[in-house]
Formats: C-alpha cells, structure tokens, sequence
C-alpha cells in the first residue's frame, strides 16, 4: 500500500518529501525529479519494539516496516477542470490509499504562497472541493453505464447503481465520502469506483522552526478542522527536518535536545501514515533476524503468515504467539513457554498489533 503527498504549490510538500526518503534506511526510487511526473520513495516505520525484542533475542539484523511514499506535484484551484493539468494529477492521486495533505502554517515572505495568504483552511478546503468536484465527476459518468447493466438484472450493477446514487447525494452536499459508513460489500465497489475524498487523510502541518511542537494558532486551526473527520494531525518543520537529515546521529540528537525533542518529527509522520493505511505489525524473532510484517487491521492469523511466504498461509496449521510484555517479564521463549504464556492461535485468530509469533505450516 501507498499514501500520496498532496497540496498547494510552495507548500514544503518536496521538502518533506526529500527529507523522508533521505532519513536513515529510507530508498528513494530512480524516478526524475519534475513538475508533472511522481516521485516515489521507500520510507521506513520507526518501532521501539524493535529494539526492546532485539535486547533479549540477539539477531544478526533487525528489518523494520516499510511504506511507500508518492510525491504528486501541486494542486491548483481548478484541477478538476484541467487547470494546471489537473487531470493527470488527480490521476495519481487515485493509485494511492491515502492522502497526506500538506498544510503551510507558517509566515514566510521569501516563499510566495499561491492564494496570496497564509490560510490553512482555506487550503484545505481548495484540495477538498478539487477533490470532490472530480468525484462527482466521475460518479455522474459512471452512473448511466452501471444503470444500463443493473436494468439487465446484474446484481454486481445494481449494488454499483445503489453504491454511487448515495456517494453522489453525499458529494454534492459537500462532505467527503470518507464520512459515508459503507458495509463490506460496499467497501469494494467504492474503492473500484477510484474515489478520492472516500481516501482516508492525514494532515501533515508545515510549521516554523520557532514552533517545532505545533502549538501555534494555524495548527490549532487545523486540529479543529481535522476533529470534525476524525482526520490525525502531525506538526512538521520540513525545513528543519531537511537539515535534521544530514547529520550523523551524534550531531542530529544533540540538535534535537537543543530544540527539546525526543526524536524528528519525520517518525512521527511515518507511523501516523502507517496507521491512516489502516496498517499495523507483527514481528517474528531470531537468531538472524528480528523483523517487522505489515498485515491490515483485522487480518487472520493464516493471512498474516502468506505475508511470510504463500505456502505458509496455503498450509496454515496453527500459531504460537506472545507479546513484548511476556519476554521482558520472562526474558526468553523458553521461559515464556514454562510460565504458560505462550498462547497457540488457529485459524480464526485475528492478529493483534505487537503479537510475536512463530507459524507451524503444512504443504
């Protein structure tokens, strides 16, 4: 899965961009930097489990979560119509599964900002009526089509016909489709129809380096706004962090302590993104590797073992799980196993955030 960037132009999108797929274990993709085609990036997920299972099970390596991270070039007002050739950009912005909008809450008059004001309301509200104008865009073409089917007793088409009439009703009063409930049936047809505003947000809040915790009165504006969707907020000084990045860790925790952090906001921004994919972590632990799995929120235990190899989840027999509170309780396996807190998990088991495991398969 993948979360693009998005935002008004000058907003510090690329900056952030750069300074997080230039942060420690991050890849940049070999993709060219300009105005119109996307920039990627492989960013790494932060974890201090990591480190606490590695203290008592020694590995070799330790291979943290992974996300993937798209830079897609400015917004402008007027997109949804072709402006600025919009219609490519919103293009990119459907391949992703989410969205991180970033929101300039800081007074700069060296950067020009393109309303001419600094207004993080204002926009976010721009990026929101692009965005809802293109899907009602799309719904009202796609709609005739799925109605000639759905005449035809198709019972896919009539779910889509049911689907779309309510996410246009919603769209046209202008709320975002993210603020539908949609059952699981509905879940996919919505997410084949390409729908932007049913993507889930995250907004990343540029702020000045005097106001690195994100307690100004621009961010505190975008809180409330973010509250009313249940959208997270992350305050970030691109700026800084682009600086941040180039340090050598000696230098880089000692300018962190400088400016009373306890690590860059960039980690942040990447378990927030993390969480907003709907993602979370299991981990496996040994002797060559202690190692971070993605699955989806709600995943099985077999499917969480495919995300190991296909055959594990194809010949699933059952899992040993603990957590991170029994090994530092018990300090190893074997002990956790003697004090009865190795819990065996089959089939049906819904994997937790945290679980450590070890699969038992067949094929």
């Amino acid at each position: 899965m993948e979360a693009g960037i998005v935002g008004l132009p000058n907003v510090g999108k690329s900056t952030l961009f750069n300074a997080l797929t230039s942060s420690e274990g991050a890849q940049s993709a070999n993709y060219p930097f300009c105005t119109i085609e996307p920039n990627e990036g492989i960013v790494t997920v932060p974890d201090f489990r990591l480190d606490k299972i590695a203290r008592y099970i020694p590995p070799e390596k330790v291979i943290p979560a992974i996300i993937k991270l798209v830079d897609i070039a400015g917004i402008v007002k007027g997109a949804s119509e072709g402006e600025g050739l919009g219609n490519r950009f919103l293009s990119h912005i459907r391949e992703v599964d989410a969205i991180l909008q970033v929101v300039r809450c800081f007074e700069d008059e060296d950067v020009t900002h393109v309303t001419g004001a600094v207004d993080p309301l204002t926009d976010i509200e721009i990026i929101e009526t692009e965005l809802l104008l293109a899907d009602i865009q799309t719904l009202e073409n796609s709609l005739p089509k799925s109605e000639r089917a759905a005449r035809g007793g198709d019972k896919d088409a009539i779910l889509r016909v049911e689907v779309s009439k309510r996410c246009l009703e919603h769209a046209e009063r202008e709320q975002p489709l993210r603020t539908l409930e949609f059952n699981q049936d509905e879940v996919p047809v919505v997410r084949g129809l390409g729908l932007l505003t049913a993507k889930p947000v995250l907004y990343i809040a540029n702020v000045d380096e005097d106001d690195l915790t994100g307690s100004g009165p621009l961010v505190e504006r975008v809180r409330e706004h973010a509250g009313t969707g249940g959208a997270p907020v992350v305050p970030v000084c691109a700026r800084f962090e682009s600086e941040l990045v180039t340090l050598d860790a000696g230098d880089r925790a000692e300018m962190l302590e400088a400016v009373g952090l306890t690590e860059p906001a960039l980690s942040a921004v990447a378990r927030a993104t993390y969480k907003t994919l709907g993602l979370q972590s299991y981990f496996t632990a040994g002797e060559k590797e202690v190692r971070a799995w993605t699955i989806p929120i709600g995943a099985t235990a077999p499917q969480g073992a495919g995300v190991i190899h296909t055959d594990f989840e194809r010949g699933f027999i059952r899992c040993e799980v603990y957590r991170l509170e029994d090994l530092e309780e018990h300090e190893n396996e074997k002990e956790i196993r003697s004090a009865g807190k190795l819990r065996v998990e089959g089939k049906d088991y819904v994997m937790q955030d945290g679980d450590i495991c070890h699969f038992l398969f067949n094929v």
